[in-house]
């Protein structure tokens, strides 16, 4: 909080982060407490076959190195961009980047309550004196306080602390005793059916579904563009992807993964029967990473293993809040006023404490956290890819086709998403708000209307 000057110490840290700083950051953003329990009920419910969700994250980090980068980094400095779409203003105009704006905030506080709500149920499934809203209300005080107050550099510093607690719970607790409880590798191979241990069990429409929704993730999310605004220079934001990629995957997608297969041994084994879950009764295959530890663990290492859980949780919850509260300050804000008026830190501060508290309502009228992540990725996505792709691969992208793009593909994946149409071939519903997204940018680019 001392060392912020000004509101771009607040919101890129002055522009002087190292790769590792903003590597590690990036994964521990990204892989966060969504992932980190989502990826145990993927675990749970699949097998090794889930860790393919990752993989599309290493995808996601490499292309965008060698195609956004180089595009977006030079630009940004020479004209000290804070947020995503400024960007899209400088291609486009300052509309556009009024409704990328609008369309990042909404995603992100549906983000931010993702990770909130992760954190809640991990720590209500493992204490049963906590309740779900309770522990909302305590991970989204924590969370919402410390990045209030210190800003982008409190969320990149305290992200590269909590990635490596994560690392060391995982390594060196959560999957060493998981493996040795259940009884190492003759009680997996004959508990679970071989598709378990194998990394086809997974149809491509799945795979699918996860590539359209997670690599174009890379190319507009507001967190990813802070952190290469951050980079001190194009080289460092290039190195940080590439370190982003590997430890997303194999790294940490494998022991993601296979904690939440050791969590369905445990469940066949009879391990929850005393919690109300036998063999065979229905279960959210998310509970199953935080009651296997809670069944395996004693008094001391259960703490150790949670604050590992709870640091991949508020590091991504973090992120997106600061991500939100940089949409709204400077893209929403920033084109109705006057910017002397408000541009300040301390006005940043409050309204990433409004945007907090908003989270949190949210995350207690929610119940899946990898069904709330993937919802906010895929409206994010339908709406803001094409016109990104525009600005990278034409000379003269019109301002009225990225409108038109941007409004078509989000309200289209929105309304599929609320009215839970069945759509054909069980896609997902990002699938068409893309389509329609790019149909309506093709259709206004291509008969020449101009901004």
């Amino acid at each position: 909080m001392k060392r912020n000057k000004s509101k771009e110490d607040y919101y890129v840290g002055g522009r002087g982060m190292s790769a590792g700083h903003i590597g590690l950051s990036v994964v521990a953003t990204d892989v966060g407490g969504g992932f980190s329990i989502g990826l145990g009920g993927l675990g749970f419910m699949m097998g090794l076959s889930g860790s393919w969700m990752l993989f599309t994250g290493l995808l996601g980090a490499w292309i965008s190195a060698v195609f956004l980068i180089p595009k977006v980094y030079p630009i940004a400095k020479q004209h000290k961009f804070l947020t995503f779409p400024q960007s899209l203003a400088f291609h486009y105009n300052t509309k556009v980047a009024l409704v990328a704006g609008i369309i990042s905030l909404v995603g992100y506080i549906g983000f931010t309550s993702s990770q909130i709500l992760a954190g809640a149920k991990l720590a209500s499934a493992t204490f049963p004196s906590i309740s779900i809203i309770d522990a909302i209300l305590i991970m989204g005080v924590i969370a919402i306080i410390y990045t209030a107050i210190g800003g982008i550099k409190a969320v990149i510093y305290t992200d590269t602390i909590q990635w490596i607690i994560l690392m060391a719970g995982l390594i060196g607790i959560g999957i060493p005793l998981g493996y040795i409880h259940i009884g190492g590798w003759d009680a997996i191979s004959s508990t679970l059916p071989d598709s378990f241990m194998s990394l086809t069990n997974l149809t491509f429409v799945q795979f699918f579904n996860w590539l359209i929704t997670i690599v174009p993730i890379w190319f507009v999310g507001m967190t990813l563009y802070q952190r290469i605004y951050a980079c001190k220079d194009e080289a460092t934001a290039k190195k940080a992807w590439r370190i982003a990629g590997l430890f997303e995957w194999p790294v940490m997608a494998f022991m993601g993964i296979a904690l939440g297969l050791f969590a369905r041994v445990g469940y066949e084994q009879g391990m929850f029967t005393d919690i109300g879950y036998a063999p065979g009764v229905a279960m959210d295959s998310e509970l199953g990473l935080p009651l296997f530890l809670r069944s395996i663990l004693p008094i001391g290492l259960m703490g150790l293993m949670l604050s590992a859980y709870f640091s991949a949780i508020m590091s991504t919850a973090d992120s997106c809040l600061m991500a939100a509260s940089g949409n709204f300050s400077t893209d929403i804000l920033g084109f109705f006023k006057s910017k002397k008026k408000y541009d300040t830190i301390k006005n940043s501060q409050f309204i990433t404490l409004v945007i907090g508290v908003v989270a949190v309502l949210l995350a207690t009228h929610m119940q899946n956290v990898l069904e709330l992540m993937l919802y906010s990725y895929a409206f994010m996505v339908s709406g803001l890819l094409v016109p990104v792709l525009g600005t990278l691969l034409l000379k003269k992208p019109s301002a009225i086709a990225a409108m038109a793009a941007m409004i078509g593909g989000g309200t289209t994946t929105l309304v599929l998403i609320l009215t839970q149409v069945t759509l054909p071939y069980e896609l997902d519903a990002n699938f068409f708000g893309i389509a329609v997204s790019a149909a309506a940018f093709s259709v206004f680019q291509t008969f020449g209307v101009k901004s």
